[in-house]
């Protein structure tokens, strides 16, 4: 990355987390330069000159334009892709895995034709699947394919435990792992506020409301929003790590990766602490687990592993052996 002019990073899928994204990064003029691609050129044209534009109010020097073609993402160090289809009535979540892993297969072919060096970043559910996707139809090193999920997971658990606590806000550290969702395994033992563990501030109880609650803290929103899900913290999360990325801080965050035998699976994405530097992953953490959270990490694992099955038996995967199915 180095001797490079400016910063570039593309986002593909320009709706609210995508957009927000691209906000966050401009004001904070994180890079020099965005490219926004979506499939309503119009409305990517739209959004992007108002953040050029708000870019020059908060006098940073980020230029936010349009990726009218895939030729357009050359040269980005990072790709962000937040592309994909929300569920419809009457479709079953495998209908939508299907959807979902086409749009990512045609939008990592794009990449791995234009942005070869680039690192990506997956927003797209369900997360930890798009990430084996992205990483197995780009063909790239698996250090340069992340999902990101577990910063906001970790940022809802953090908040849910300020709500209890009501001081200490921007010091709690909340740590979770696993997959994004319901398989979520919080590590109340990593979670401290101005360094001091959780379990001694909180009670067992209270610790299982927290959890409880950060498990479903995006069908929350949901349930508020009516028509849409959160946005502002998963582009925020989705900022942190590209930020990560760009000035190479190795700092550590939970993120979906490929698993190679760590934790004692392969073949398979999940979330797990890792730092996060200019060459993606630059480190992956294998934490000690207690005996339940070996269970839900397994049961985790296996929720994602069950949906990668689904894509194999279908011959979704562009290399046969991509197809064949791998068992513990």
């Amino acid at each position: 990355m180095s001797g490079k002019k400016g910063k570039k990073v593309a986002i593909i899928g320009a709706g609210n987390v995508g957009a927000t994204v691209a906000y966050s990064l401009a004001m904070q003029g994180s890079c020099h330069e965005i490219v926004l691609r979506d499939r309503a050129p119009e409305i990517a044209k739209g959004k992007a000159l108002d953040m050029s534009q708000a870019a020059n109010a908060a006098r940073q020097h980020t230029l936010v334009s349009v990726a009218e073609r895939p030729e357009d993402l050359a040269g980005s160090d990072v790709v962000v892709v937040t592309a994909g289809s929300p569920r419809k009535p009457g479709m079953s979540r495998d209908d939508l895995l299907m959807v979902n892993a086409e749009i990512t297969k045609q939008v990592i072919h794009d990449v791995r034709d234009h942005a070869p060096d680039s690192i990506v970043i997956m927003v797209s559910n369900p997360l930890d699947v798009m990430t084996y996707v992205a990483l197995k139809e780009s063909g790239f090193p698996k250090e340069r394919v992340v999902g990101m999920a577990g910063i906001l997971d970790s940022a809802r658990m953090a908040h849910f435990i300020y709500e209890k606590v009501g001081y200490g806000a921007g010091q709690i550290r909340a740590s979770v792992m696993g997959g994004h969702g319901d398989d979520m395994v919080p590590l109340p033992k990593f979670s401290t506020v101005a360094g001091v563990p959780l379990t001694d501030i909180l009670s067992e109880d209270e610790i299982v409301e927290v959890v409880e609650r950060t498990k479903h803290g995006g069908a929350e929103i949901v349930g508020y929003l009516k028509t849409g899900s959160a946005y502002y913290a998963p582009a925020k999360s989705t900022a942190i790590m590209v930020e990560a990325i760009l000035k190479d801080t190795r700092q550590i965050h939970p993120c979906a990766v490929y698993l190679d035998g760590h934790y004692g699976y392969r073949d398979v994405v999940s979330g797990v602490p890792i730092a996060l530097g200019a060459n993606g992953v630059e480190k992956l953490f294998e934490v000690t687990l207690s005996e339940g959270q070996k269970r839900k990490f397994a049961k985790s694992v296996a929720s994602v592993r069950r949906m990668i099955n689904v894509l194999k038996r279908n011959n979704f995967f562009t290399k046969p052996e991509d197809n064949i199915i791998t068992e513990e």
